[in-house]
């Protein structure tokens, strides 16, 4: 089995226990299947704009990722803290009026009340000469327009787009039936009947993904080189050094979440706490002190640096297109979907396939077919290849070495069931589906595609802003990232690697469809018939010149 980062005993003898699901075991703690793509993201940037702490070693104030001499000397048994905030007052001035009727306990409804009322105090809002109950209005639609999931759910577990640091919160489960059963009257009563720990939507994954990104930044920059060379990338001085790449991402992460004007994070504080601190102090201390209350992240495999790599470069190049914040949001979900995606692959490869040597850089293949599925013969292939990827992860988490760990057959065919469902195969074809990588989303005949919104991402993830590449370089990075076979011989290969006869007559035309899907996106520049360029225009003005 994987040996985890950071170092850490893992847990996996009881049912309870964190790490006995065998998906867990070999890919991390943890990816499932009920974290939306948008809440990987959330939960992403939770942990880096968090306060962070190491074996008790707090992070410097601000810092979005470890220094690299803390990453590189991480201690044993030391997991990585953050101290998330909850936001409840925010959330519950923002969504209490949006949620359903049979949520809104009367000690919510209450305390939203005393919070409005306190809002309007003459020294807390000064409104001149509007009707403040407008100006509270329009204030609570402004935040209500942010929300990103959570609309069928409680108030309290929903969550908001993180435009700024000041948006982003933990998760808070509110625990209904004890509610009742205890007869909760007040608010002050309500507070400990809030859950912060049971991640259920926000449920390590992007927890997960950050360890990722601090596990490449901790690798030998002369490793880094030889694996990337070996592996056909394009990547610039500064992405290839360790040093820079942990400088450049960490401005870059900090500048997109500063794209949102800074009063709407100072009106969000203003909600939050500014009016009414008791809520935040009795969530996000410990029973209510000056003591932060800390959440420990999970492990990452040892050996998913390489995967991290890339994710960690695709960050940066979309963090540093000059695109709308909005759309660069739904750009980083899209990217941290892709990693999880990529990360089951490329982990399963190593378990099942180890000496598989393939034109891909992690060793799997991706059959990709053209969206209006008209040629037959490719929709096939890529068919099924998603059957051959399926089978690939269902194989992987069955290794020798996770299967002799369980006690009895019973065990064993319960802890697989669970694992197969929410944590293997089965996530990979409905996190496939959600960013529409994979159709249909329902019934027979899964196969890859892409969508205009995906080759977007590819573009401005594979290219540095302002970069210019051949369209024949363009395919050998979608291979070398992503495993993504388009072409007469990457499909052919992936027939070979799906487990069937290898075809050699395709007819030439297979890749037709992406060509017209770039040259429509603007970004394919037909030099001549035998040579194009795709290029990445969201370059700033300074870059570009």
């Amino acid at each position: 089995m994987p040996n985890p980062f950071p170092q850490t005993e893992r847990q996996m003898e009881a049912k309870n226990d964190e790490d006995y699901n065998p998906s867990i075991r070999l890919f991390g703690r943890r990816f499932f299947a009920d974290q939306t793509v948008a809440e990987l993201l959330i939960e992403f940037l939770l942990v880096a704009v968090s306060m962070k702490q190491i074996a008790g070693n707090k992070l410097q104030d601000g810092a979005l990722l470890p220094s690299l001499d803390q990453i590189r000397d991480w201690p044993s048994d030391a997991p990585l803290q953050y101290a998330p905030k909850i936001r409840l007052n925010l959330k519950l001035f923002a969504f209490l009026g949006a949620s359903k009727l049979d949520t809104r306990h009367e000690s919510h409804r209450q305390h939203y009340r005393d919070l409005i009322s306190d809002i309007k105090a003459p020294d807390k809002l000064n409104a001149g000469s509007l009707d403040k109950n407008e100006v509270l209005k329009t204030l609570e639609n402004l935040f209500l327009g942010f929300q990103s999931v959570g609309g069928q759910r409680t108030w309290c577990a929903a969550s908001f787009l993180p435009v700024t640091p000041q948006l982003v919160a933990g998760e808070s489960i509110w625990r209904d039936k004890k509610a009742h059963s205890t007869n909760v009257q007040s608010w002050e009563e309500a507070i400990a009947l809030f859950s912060h720990t049971q991640r259920l939507f926000l449920a390590r994954g992007g927890e997960l993904l950050y360890l990722q990104v601090c596990n490449a930044l901790r690798q030998d920059e002369i490793i880094l080189e030889s694996w990337y060379k070996e592996a056909g990338l394009s990547l610039s001085p500064r992405e290839s050094s360790p040093e820079k790449l942990h400088k450049a991402l960490e401005h870059a992460l900090s500048s997109a979440l500063d794209a949102c004007p800074e009063t709407v994070g100072k009106l969000a504080e203003f909600v939050d706490t500014g009016v009414e601190p008791f809520t935040a102090k009795h969530t996000d201390f410990v029973a209510g002190g000056s003591q932060p209350r800390f959440a420990s992240c999970g492990w990452c495999p040892e050996e998913s640096w390489q995967e991290g790599l890339l994710f960690s470069v695709e960050l940066l190049r979309l963090c540093e297109a000059v695109i709308d914040p909005i759309e660069r949001l739904e750009m980083l979900e899209i990217a941290c979907a892709m990693q999880l995606l990529r990360s089951l692959c490329a982990q399963s490869m190593r378990y099942v396939r180890p000496n598989t040597q393939t034109i891909g850089a992690l060793g799997y293949l991706w059959a990709f077919s053209d969206p209006s599925g008209d040629q037959t013969i490719i929709k096939q292939i890529s068919r099924r290849n998603v059957n051959a990827v399926q089978r690939l992860i269902h194989n992987a988490i069955r290794h020798p070495d996770i299967l002799s760990t369980f006690k009895n057959d019973s065990e064993r065919k319960t802890a697989y069931n669970e694992a197969d469902k929410r944590y293997g195969h089965k996530l990979f074809l409905t996190v496939a589906k959600r960013i529409g990588l994979i159709v249909p989303k329902r019934g027979t005949g899964a196969r890859f595609v892409l969508n205009d919104k995906l080759l977007r991402f590819l573009v401005l993830s594979l290219l540095r802003p302002g970069e210019r590449i051949t369209y024949e370089s363009f395919k050998k990075l979608l291979l070398a990232h992503y495993g993504i076979a388009v072409d007469d011989e990457s499909l052919a290969e992936s027939c070979k690697w799906s487990g069937t006869s290898r075809l050699t007559t395709l007819g030439g035309n297979s890749e037709n469809w992406l060509i017209e899907m770039l040259d429509a996106s603007g970004v394919l520049i037909q030099l001549s018939d035998s040579c194009s360029l795709v290029f990445n225009p969201f370059a700033s003005q300074e870059a570009s010149e």
